[in-house]
C-alpha cells in the first residue's frame, strides 16, 4: 500500500489515507473510508484541495475484500455476515443459537498477524441478532499471499465457529428429595425457571420421585419416554458418585455415564450420562441459587442438541472458577 496527494476532483473510489477535519476541529471523514461523489462535493466546499489517499500496490487485497473473503470461511450455522467501517466484518446469529468455537484453529488463524477473529466464548448463548465473531484486517490492504495462507488454514481444518441454532428446545426437570419429594420442587422450581429464562426456553415436563433408586428409575424412564432435548436432575442432596441413588437410576434407566466431577466451582459434583441422544445431568446444589454455576456453562449446547463430551467437560476448568 502506498500513499498518494491526489486532487479531490480525482479522488472518488479511492481510499482515504488519513482523517479530514474541519478548521474547528470536527470529523469530515474517517480515515479508510471510500470517497464518493458527494464527499468530493462537501470536500470542495470544506477548502480540501488535495487530500492523500491509500492506493493498492500489486499483490495486495483491500482490508474489506480480505475480511469479507476471511469471514466466508470462518464458520457455518445461522449467522450472516455484515461489513463494518475499519476493515471489519461482523458475524451476526440469525436465529437463537449456541456458539461453539474451535481454540487451536482459532489461535493458528490469530497468528497471522494479517487479519485476526474474535469470538464469544465456547458454549456461550447467543440472541438472533447478537454478534458471535468479528474478523479484523490490518490497516487498509494485506498481501494476497498472506490472504491465502489464512484462508487455506480454515478450509484444509474446518471451521472456526458454529452458531449452532436452539431450534425447539424441550427441557425436563425430575426433582427428588429422600422424605419429601414436591419440597424439591417447591425448593428449586423458581431458581429452574429463571435459568432457562436466560435461554428463552421454559421446562415443558416435570416430575417429583422419592430419592430412591425404584421411584427416581420409574421417573427418568417416564421422562425418556417423552424425549426431550435435555433431563435435568434436581435434588435437594449431594450423591457422592454414580453409584449413589441418582447414579444407579440412571444407569437403570439405560443411561451411559460420560463424565463425573467438573472443574467448575459451584457445580462439582456434576454426572452427566446420555441415554441415546438424550443427556441427563445431575448436578446437585446448582438449583438452590440463580447465580452462574456449571448448569450455565453446560446447558447452551445441549439446547441446541449438541453432545457434550467428557474431555469437554475437562475442558471446562480454564475459567470454571465461576464464584
Amino acid at each position: 500500500m502506498r500513499a498518494l496527494t491526489v486532487d479531490v476532483r480525482q479522488a472518488t473510489g479511492r481510499i482515504l489515507n488519513t482523517t479530514l477535519f474541519r478548521n474547528g476541529g470536527k470529523k469530515l471523514l474517517a480515515k479508510g473510508h471510500v470517497i464518493n461523489e458527494d464527499d468530493v462535493r462537501m470536500l470542495e466546499v470544506e477548502g480540501h484541495e488535495r487530500i492523500t489517499i491509500a492506493e493498492l500496490e500489486a499483490g495486495e487485497v483491500s482490508e474489506d475484500e480480505a475480511v469479507l473473503q476471511v469471514a466466508n470461511e470462518l464458520g457455518i450455522g445461522c449467522f450472516e455476515i455484515r461489513l463494518a467501517a475499519g476493515g471489519r466484518a461482523n458475524l451476526m446469529a440469525t436465529e437463537d443459537c449456541c456458539v461453539l468455537v474451535d481454540d487451536d484453529i482459532l489461535r493458528q488463524v490469530n497468528l497471522t498477524a494479517s487479519v485476526v477473529i474474535a469470538t464469544g466464548q465456547n458454549f456461550a448463548y447467543a440472541k438472533a441478532g447478537d454478534r458471535v465473531a468479528m474478523v479484523k484486517s490490518a490497516p487498509f490492504a494485506i498481501s494476497a499471499g498472506q490472504l491465502e495462507a489464512v484462508v487455506n488454514i480454515l478450509r484444509d481444518r474446518g471451521a472456526v465457529l458454529q452458531a449452532r441454532p436452539m431450534r425447539e428446545p424441550s427441557v425436563a426437570v425430575l426433582y427428588c428429595d429422600p422424605v419429601q419429594p414436591e419440597r424439591a420442587r417447591q425448593l428449586f422450581e423458581p431458581i429452574v425457571q429463571q435459568r432457562l429464562a436466560r435461554f428463552g426456553v421454559q421446562c415443558r415436563y416435570a416430575m417429583v420421585a422419592a430419592e430412591d433408586e425404584t421411584s427416581l428409575t420409574r421417573a427418568m424412564q417416564h421422562l425418556l419416554r417423552a424425549k426431550p432435548t435435555v433431563i435435568l436432575i434436581a435434588s435437594t442432596t449431594a450423591p457422592s458418585g454414580p453409584e449413589d441413588a441418582v447414579g444407579v437410576a440412571m444407569q437403570n434407566a439405560g443411561c451411559s455415564f460420560e463424565r463425573f466431577l467438573a472443574p467448575v466451582e459451584p457445580g462439582n459434583l456434576l454426572l452427566l450420562g446420555y441415554k441415546d441422544e438424550i443427556p441427563v445431568v445431575s448436578a446437585p446444589g446448582c438449583f438452590r441459587s440463580a447465580k452462574p454455576n456449571v448448569v450455565d456453562l453446560i446447558l447452551p449446547p445441549m439446547l441446541a442438541r449438541y453432545r457434550v463430551s467428557g474431555w469437554e467437560v475437562a475442558a471446562l476448568g480454564h475459567g470454571g472458577l465461576l464464584a
